[in-house]
């Protein structure tokens, strides 16, 4: 399969189970989408929509006893990281690409030093000396914005803040200078402040370093100023994608109109009622034949349950899976607060 120069990844159709003792859920159900060079693609949906699944699915870091690859490709470097050995993959891993997970505390070594953790793949990926690999992990530090690395580099997880813990991780992910980096919800586990902070390190390093960014986080609000292009997800599918602009300004899908009405506004006083989804995301194990969200959907058809919508474009870059762009379909304007055009 030829690439287009521009994409440095190209998912195609991904479909991804897992076995469990109350059956097959299907949890990522023909996902498909490019990487750019150079680009950060946020990924975003509620807990359980299936962006953590296939984010671990690019890395093959999914349990291997009962996970079930239905089928598709991931197509980088021309090969199909769904197909590589386990060989293959520890090559790809680190050195071209590498992931930021969630929750600093279980991504660490307690029992490292954090310079000796940066220094491993160096040492294994690069085959730097102790030495160089020693004053290259103080180099990452300092990339990161930790002060005092040189002795900082010296302590363990436990002697830093939740904060510092989350950048010594993207140093560990950075030391190889790869060519994508998967942020799996990166500061979820961090206060506002620092949330910022971090995205704002991700969008700085991308630029020094050129690194191909998927950002992966349940809150549509902590993307708007780091994403180039966002893919809204939902219950394994992929119901809307566009650019930050389309996405925020000109929503085309009633999921997608229901998380950014759920973002509080900065100019609301303290007696705005946040606008929730209501309802619980579909079973996997028996989901929908039709659109996934059509029992949590205010505007729901008949045909909405039956069978999943034809993806209708509105330029190069934005695309939406609903009922309510057919011809057919009444008129429905998004919520006042969330703006847009049907």
């Amino acid at each position: 399969m030829a690439m287009n120069n521009d994409n440095i990844l190209e998912v195609r159709d991904l479909r991804i189970s897992f076995g469990t003792y109350a059956g097959e859920v299907q949890a990522v159900r023909g996902v498909s989408f490019d990487l750019r060079r150079r680009e950060t693609l946020a990924i975003v949906g509620e807990s359980g929509s299936g962006k953590s699944v296939t984010a671990k699915s690019l890395m093959r870091l999914l349990p291997e006893a009962n996970t079930i690859f239905k089928g598709g490709e991931a197509i980088f470097d021309g090969r199909d990281l769904l197909k590589l050995s386990e060989k293959q993959m520890q090559r790809v891993r680190g050195p071209k690409i590498a992931m930021v997970f969630q929750d600093p505390m279980t991504s660490l070594d307690p029992t490292m030093k954090v310079g000796n953790q940066i220094s491993e793949s160096l040492r294994k990926h690069l085959g730097m000396s102790r030495a160089k690999a020693r004053e290259r992990s103080v180099e990452l530090l300092k990339l990161v914005g930790i002060p005092n690395a040189e002795e900082r580099v010296k302590q363990y997880p436990h002697q830093f803040s939740g904060g510092m813990r989350q950048r010594v991780v993207i140093a560990i992910a950075l030391a190889c200078e790869p060519q994508i980096l998967i942020a799996d919800e990166p500061t979820t586990a961090l206060d506002v402040t620092i949330q910022a902070q971090i995205l704002d390190l991700l969008r700085e390093l991308q630029e020094k370093i050129g690194t191909s960014v998927i950002l992966i986080t349940h809150d549509l609000g902590v993307v708007a100023s780091v994403a180039d292009r966002i893919a809204v997800m939902y219950a394994g599918k992929i119901v809307e994608m566009g650019t930050v602009r389309e996405t925020f300004y000109d929503p085309q899908m009633p999921y997608t109109w229901g998380l950014l009405a759920s973002i509080p506004l900065p100019t609301a006083d303290r007696s705005q009622d946040l606008i929730p989804i209501p309802g619980s995301p579909p079973d996997m194990s028996d989901p929908p034949k039709g659109c996934p969200f059509t029992a949590r959907c205010p505007y729901a058809m008949r045909v909405c349950p039956t069978e999943f919508p034809e993806y209708t474009t509105f330029s190069a870059e934005h695309k939406a899976a609903c009922w309510l762009h057919h011809p057919m379909a009444p008129n429905v304007e998004p919520p006042a607060r969330v703006g847009g055009t049907r």
